[in-house]
């Protein structure tokens, strides 16, 4: 039974991996996970200097999964080398650093930094506000999309992963301006923009007002891009949102995923990576699947 599978010349041992901003950089969750049968771990966003993220309450739960509004919050480019990569490279498992920034200029310092260290992948999260633009995100806008996929590529010594907003009108768009500008692979979907207000203080649940969607309630909707985007481009695509079981992953697969990122699960069951791995086995086991990649948008009309 073949799990391999290949994300732009890199081979994972199994198409399942974390997501990023729900599971630190694994330390937190090793007693639980054994991260050695990770296919990768993704670790949290990391920026040029330390984010102190937003004011609290971050996080409120809300049916079907739970708001957040960290805002980012990490220790800096610096600490991570110094501390995080060294523990990661202990495991038989591939790291992919998560990249924030406010700036391209600020993507591009952390992208040069990891250039001589002992990570596989960079996936760079274009839902960071464009100071420079009035604070739209940079992935709602495609040109951006292209100008910043162009220019962290010059710098990149690794393969580079444009992770997609969904807060847009057409996400292959997206996709097709993330390619266009020489994107390696892409992820999707990151949260979706939403709302809690506690009736009994008519107040705001979080202290940013709004803060991204995630869990079982987004998964179809993550279902349907990875799709329409899986038939819009000709890269490999990272699928999220709301995957909490084998069946979840398999879905992904099916619509067009190479890999899939488990996120909130985690919160929820700290083992959920194990559990949806072992599934998976088992669904290949019942309908005789010699080798994983035959799911990879195997879904029919």
């Amino acid at each position: 039974m073949n799990l391999k599978v290949d994300l732009a010349g890199v081979t994972l041992n199994n198409p399942i991996m974390t997501a990023s901003g729900t599971f630190g950089s694994g330390e937190e969750y090793s007693e639980f996970v054994d991260l050695n049968r990770l296919g990768a771990v993704v670790t949290k966003g990391v920026a040029n200097v330390p984010w102190e993220g937003n004011p609290t309450p971050r996080v409120a739960e809300v049916y079907g999964g739970m708001l957040n509004a960290i805002g980012l919050q990490n220790p800096g480019i610096d600490l991570f080398v110094e501390r995080d990569i060294p523990f990661l490279t202990q495991f038989d498992t591939k790291i992919i650093v998560n990249v924030c920034g406010r700036t391209t200029e600020d993507y591009c310092e952390v992208v040069e930094r990891l250039s001589d260290q002992p990570v596989d992948m960079l996936e760079i999260n274009i839902s960071c506000p464009n100071v420079k633009e009035g604070g739209i995100a940079f992935g709602q806008d495609p040109k951006a999309v292209e100008a910043i996929t162009k220019e962290i590529k010059k710098h990149a010594k690794q393969p580079v992963i444009m992770k997609l907003s969904p807060n847009v009108t057409d996400i292959t768009e997206m996709a097709k301006v993330a390619e266009a500008g020489g994107a390696d692979v892409l992820s999707l979907i990151n949260t979706l923009t939403g709302m809690k207000i506690n009736i009994r203080n008519r107040k705001f649940a979080l202290a940013n007002k709004t803060g991204g969607m995630s869990g079982p309630a987004v998964h179809p909707i993550a279902v349907r891009m990875v799709y329409q985007v899986a038939q819009a481009v000709n890269l490999p695509i990272i699928g999220m949102g709301g995957v909490h079981t084998a069946e979840d992953a398999i879905e992904m697969m099916l619509a067009g995923a190479t890999a899939v990122a488990v996120g909130t699960a985690n919160f929820q069951n700290p083992r959920a990576t194990m559990e949806i791995l072992e599934g998976i086995r088992s669904y290949m086991a019942e309908y005789e699947i010699s080798d994983i990649r035959e799911l990879i948008g195997a879904v029919s009309e």
